[in-house]
């Protein structure tokens, strides 16, 4: 969002009766409130306050990390160079689903060839089921998702290797 628009929409908030707007895109929250006074007739004395929404991602980001003494084992570095691998991105948000029924196999497991056009899993947005497709031919060297987790857009899904 950009600041002649939250601007915008500050002025909205000051001129109206509404206690709280909350408006999302892209990804991003803005929460504008300002507090009436009860005498007031709709015009507000004071100003509109904007507040980001801050999404547990966030915090957990901002969260000091915990003494060495109470560090998890750090897994062991991966064994195959990351350079030449290609990730296979969710283009939307949505859900991950790597079947397409709880009942039935995963479109694609691990070292598993795929190739352009197949079928690698499913991401739910809005109650339908979009069918994500392998851009390149390889191997799945990496699934970055559990099955049914929330997915953003852009993020990886798996990671290929064009030369497996």
């Amino acid at each position: 969002m950009n600041e002649k628009y939250i601007r915008k929409l500050i002025r909205l908030v000051e001129e109206s009766d509404i206690e709280s707007l909350e408006v999302s895109s892209w990804g991003r929250k803005v929460r504008i409130t300002q507090k009436l006074s009860p005498s007031s007739n709709g015009t507000s004395e004071q100003p509109a306050v904007l507040q980001p929404v801050v999404s547990a991602k966030d915090v957990e980001e901002r969260q000091p990390a915990p003494p060495p003494t109470e560090r998890a084992p750090q897994p062991p570095p991966p064994e195959e160079e990351t350079g030449r691998l290609v990730a296979v991105k969710s283009p939307m948000v949505g859900t991950f689903y790597a079947a397409p029924s709880p009942d039935a196999d995963p479109y694609v497991s691990l070292n598993e060839k795929v190739t352009v056009g197949q079928v690698v899993c499913i991401v739910e947005a809005m109650k339908l089921m979009n069918e994500i497709e392998s851009e390149i031919s390889g191997r799945v060297v990496k699934i970055m998702v559990d099955n049914a987790q929330p997915v953003e857009f852009g993020q990886e899904l798996f990671l290929i290797d064009p030369a497996g």
